[in-house]
């Protein structure tokens, strides 16, 4: 029971200090709140809102072989008696309205100085021979694409539209090829017709058409409730971001916690406290106990608080339970590993802004690249090198429903991890006060 005195005295003390409850709780909750706050409008709305991208159009198309589209076929019901008129009825079409705002201009000079001067984002040059080159089979038609250098979202937009359109037109002259492949050489008159066929099948609107040349779906909110909505984007940007930061600073507390030893071993309070009736093993015992009560408390806190403020979900409660052990158990017997090797509490600075900073974004690479799954996947290899990987490994799979033999798993390299550093740091600091 001295043990346990002891450790709930230390534990006391350390929520006495201001600095330390608003670094264990305040700065974890405030840096996942300016994210929280940063991304408001999904978190509130369920939807993203793009800007419009400014496009200008140079279309100097001269036409070729004669071919029409029936208006119907064409979104807006325009009219196109060139391939360069296809592609600026489908840009202009109400589809794309909330995309894109277009302007024509009569050359490509105009298109490209518009850019040049920041009127608009992106110029789009269709050149004189287009239809010629399309209707070539071997020919190569070009569209130049001319954009701000220092835009990139509207850009990529506007370049994923036109290459969605031409991989569709692209599918022409594969029709084409193959129709002269094999019909008569009497029959290549009816090249136009088949042109013709095929491009009223792509552009149909036809409900029983399955594939659409170019299909922009604004994202549907009756599909699933809002709140729904809501609370998946939660947990895909700040349910992580949270997450990450509870490992990050439950590490920095289990280091601090535990350098108490070496702060009342300065003191002369620690030695003074051997030298009573209370075993050493009894008194070290109770020190290294309030390390895993004071990170335990902290992840507590810090899991109930971001569920009721930013409606994070962490999973079902053996996932989290499991979770949470990781996380307690290794980033306490860290702390007590890594204080077993310094001499005083001045070496503590460079523990703090050193190790615990680099083993700890590294353990965090996983969520820094969850947009990008190769990167994702190479982070989620290189943070196992790190405890604090495992930790948000751990995390991530309670918050991804994962199998609970999954998570148990990594709860064991976990906790295999915390047995190696608790055994090290025991070991040390019973040698080092016998």
């Amino acid at each position: 029971m001295k043990a346990f005195d002891i450790a709930f005295k230390d534990l006391t003390r350390s929520f006495r200090s201001a600095f330390a409850v608003v670094f264990m709780f305040g700065v974890p909750l405030l840096v996942t709140g300016m994210f929280y706050f940063m991304f408001g409008n999904i978190a509130s709305n369920g939807e993203f809102t793009l800007p419009k991208t400014k496009v200008v159009i140079a279309n100097l198309d001269e036409g070729g072989p004669k071919f029409q589209v029936n208006p119907k076929n064409i979104p807006g019901g325009k009219k196109a008696d060139t391939m360069g008129d296809l592609i600026v009825n489908i840009l202009q079409s109400e589809d794309m309205a909330d995309l894109i705002e277009v302007t024509l201009v009569p050359d490509a000079e105009t298109a490209r100085s518009s850019v040049d001067n920041q009127i608009n984002q992106v110029a789009i040059i269709i050149p004189s021979d287009f239809s010629h080159q399309f209707a070539d089979v071997d020919g190569k038609a070009v569209i130049e694409f001319y954009q701000d250098p220092t835009l990139t979202l509207g850009p990529a937009i506007m370049r994923s539209i036109l290459n969605r359109f031409m991989d569709g037109m692209a599918g022409v002259k594969i029709a084409v090829n193959v129709f002269l492949d094999e019909a008569d050489s009497s029959e290549a008159m009816l090249t136009g017709q088949v042109v013709q066929q095929y491009l009223k099948v792509s552009l149909s609107e036809n409900e029983n058409v399955e594939e659409e040349l170019l299909d922009v779906r604004a994202p549907s909110s009756g599909e699933i409730d809002k709140e729904t909505e809501t609370q998946n984007l939660l947990l895909n940007i700040i349910g992580p971001i949270m997450g990450g930061m509870m490992v990050f600073y439950a590490y920095f507390t289990g280091t601090s916690t535990a350098q108490s030893i070496l702060r009342e071993e300065e003191e002369r309070t620690l030695p003074r406290l051997f030298t009573t009736p209370t075993s050493q093993t009894t008194i070290l015992a109770g020190k290294f106990l309030s390390v895993f009560m004071t990170v335990g408390v902290q992840v507590f806190v810090l899991l109930v608080s971001a569920h009721f403020l930013f409606k994070i979900q962490w999973g079902d409660y053996l996932s989290v339970i499991l979770m949470s052990a990781g996380i307690i158990f290794s980033a306490s017997s860290f702390g007590i590993f890594v204080n077993s090797f310094l001499k005083n509490t001045k070496q503590g600075g460079v523990l703090f802004g050193g190790v615990l900073t680099v083993t700890g974004m590294i353990g965090m690479i996983k969520i820094f690249a969850m947009n990008s799954p190769i990167a994702a996947k190479m982070g989620d290899t290189i943070s196992l090198l790190v405890p604090q990987g495992w930790a948000i490994r751990g995390l991530m799979q309670a918050m991804n429903s994962e199998p609970i033999n999954e998570i148990l798993i990594t709860m064991l390299a976990s906790l295999l991890w915390s047995a190696v550093f608790f055994a090290v740091g025991v070991w040390r600091f019973n040698k080092r006060y016998t």
